[in-house]
């Protein structure tokens, strides 16, 4: 008998569908939850400011290594053996960090998390397209997309509040428990791939195939624009609670964790973005994006809290319609390999949230918040200029 891929009325399409749905809000709300506690782990292990944020930047360059090396496994080993590891060796970590009172343990167990965080994103997309009837997997992706936001915020905000009522260690635990749960799940739910055929390619001519991508100019400024948007975006997140524990706010963890509410705007911005495209153009829009996300970050600088959640709300909607507008271009400006051209800028996508972690600590400790947002607010909006002179000088040249 002749398999066909899963259409939407079919079970098996939902109980996929819901399994990477939960497997993405574990996996992303591991990811992301330590960026509230930093100022909590700068007072109990004595650490700089710096330091404490390797406790997401290691994770990101964790995520960037299992990127690349779990991408090329999964096209030659299978899709769902990497889904699964990929919960279970997220979850493990947050077991054993409270159980040692060091700081360097914890990044060291951060690091490799990262690297097994990356089985699921390396795998799951292509597992989709692979196992669900074209006309249908829209629906499949969107729904891993969006639980890739929740789960970023819904971590963030539980972290912050558990650790504010109990301890960090606490939210630690919740964590390992839930990603135990989403394992079990997954493990007895996810229907094994039935169209997964094991690329016979060389690790050289897969490698050949990045490379051809670097050697594209226009590509790599919309690489380079992923790590911009990223840098300024996750830059105000990542020292935020710095900034509203101090005077004049003296504001609690719970209270500041509930500011990545407004990363629902996220949820809601770039499936807008992506319908009114077609009414605009994928430039326009982008473009409108960036400013948007300008304009909420500077309006940070507000004393008054009301107007800095507005600016942070107005800067999710700028930020998300940007950064998905920017993922599709990806696909429009690649000619040839386009799967790892989508790689490559998932890639820098997480060097900008690496970079925004740790290399923006100087700012910070330099020039505060005024500093910080001044920064971060001007970076994306020079950069697009800056793009649009080479882009013009480019097709001068072209004729």
């Amino acid at each position: 008998m002749e398999h066909k891929p899963y259409a939407i009325k079919s079970a098996y399409f939902w109980k996929i569908s819901w399994c990477l749905a939960l497997a993405s809000f574990f996996i992303f709300a591991s990811l992301y939850a330590v960026q509230p506690l930093l100022p909590v782990f700068v007072e109990e292990f004595h650490v700089t400011v710096s330091t404490a944020s390797l406790s997401m930047s290691l994770t990101i360059i964790g995520l960037i290594i299992g990127l690349l090396l779990l991408g090329f496994l999964s096209d030659r080993k299978g899709r769902t053996i990497f889904i699964k590891l990929a919960l279970l060796g997220s979850a493990i970590p947050f077991f054993i960090m409270p159980l040692f009172p060091s700081f360097t343990v914890l990044l060291v167990l951060r690091f490799l998390q990262g690297i097994a965080l990356a089985g699921l994103p390396a795998a799951a997309l292509a597992y989709l397209s692979e196992e669900m009837d074209s006309r249908n997997v829209g629906v499949a992706t969107a729904l891993y997309i969006s639980s890739n936001a929740l789960g970023g915020m819904v971590g963030r905000v539980a972290a912050g509040y558990i650790t504010d009522r109990f301890s960090w260690e606490a939210a630690f635990y919740v964590l390992a428990f839930l990603g135990v749960v989403v394992f079990l799940a997954v493990l007895l739910l996810l229907p094994a791939s039935r169209f997964f055929t094991p690329s016979r390619l060389s690790l050289r001519k897969d490698f050949s195939g990045f490379l051809y991508h670097l050697k594209n100019p226009a590509l790599l400024l919309v690489f380079g624009l992923g790590i911009i948007l990223q840098f300024s975006f996750t830059g105000i997140w990542t020292y935020l609670p710095f900034h509203l524990q101090g005077e004049p706010y003296s504001l609690s963890l719970q209270a500041i964790s509930n500011m990545f509410f407004a990363y629902g705007l996220g949820v809601i911005g770039s499936p807008v973005a992506g319908w009114l495209t077609g009414k605009f153009g994928l430039r326009k829009l982008r473009l409108l994006g960036i400013f948007v996300l300008a304009a909420g970050i500077f309006m940070t600088m507000a004393a008054s809290i009301v107007m800095i959640v507005i600016g942070l709300c107005i800067a999710c909607l700028g930020f998300f319609t940007a950064h998905s507008l920017t993922a599709t271009s990806v696909s429009e400006t690649a000619t040839h390999h386009k799967g790892s051209a989508s790689s490559l800028y998932l890639v820098a996508y997480y060097i900008g949230v690496s970079f925004g972690s740790t290399a923006a600590a100087p700012i910070w400790e330099n020039g505060g918040w005024i500093g910080l947002v001044s920064f971060a607010g001007v970076l994306p909006v020079a950069y697009i200029l800056l793009t649009q002179l080479v882009l013009k000088k480019m097709k001068k040249r072209a004729y």
